[in-house]
């Protein structure tokens, strides 16, 4: 009898929550980067966005926030350098953030 796709999909998840793919050397994007750096890297991610939306200061919807190896790359546009600046000062007070490119372009 032939196992269902959902069947197959519960097998899958047990795999990969019991670390059959989380080897040391197993890559998950085209940069080579490890599991457990990407996992570090998505909360980093997911920090920084938590904080601009509990911000005032900050548009969140307007700026992007992307990691790679703890190195934060802002982009989107500001209303003002004051908020391209505290986009920056948030991102770079999150746990876990090595670096921060600031490329957010400043658009009254």
């Amino acid at each position: 009898m032939k196992a269902s796709n959902t069947s197959r999909a519960l097998i899958i998840a047990i795999a990969l929550s019991s670390g059959v793919l989380a080897v040391t050397g197993c890559s998950v994007a085209r940069n080579q980067q490890s599991v457990g750096s990407y996992m570090d890297d998505s909360g980093i991610t997911t920090a920084v966005k938590a904080k601009f939306a509990e911000d005032k200061t900050v548009a969140a919807t307007s700026i992007s926030v992307e990691t790679m190896k703890g190195v934060v790359q802002l982009s989107g546009f500001a209303k003002s350098q004051a908020e391209k600046d505290r986009a920056e000062s948030i991102t770079r007070n999150t746990k876990g953030v090595m670096g921060v490119r600031n490329s957010i372009v400043v658009r009254p």
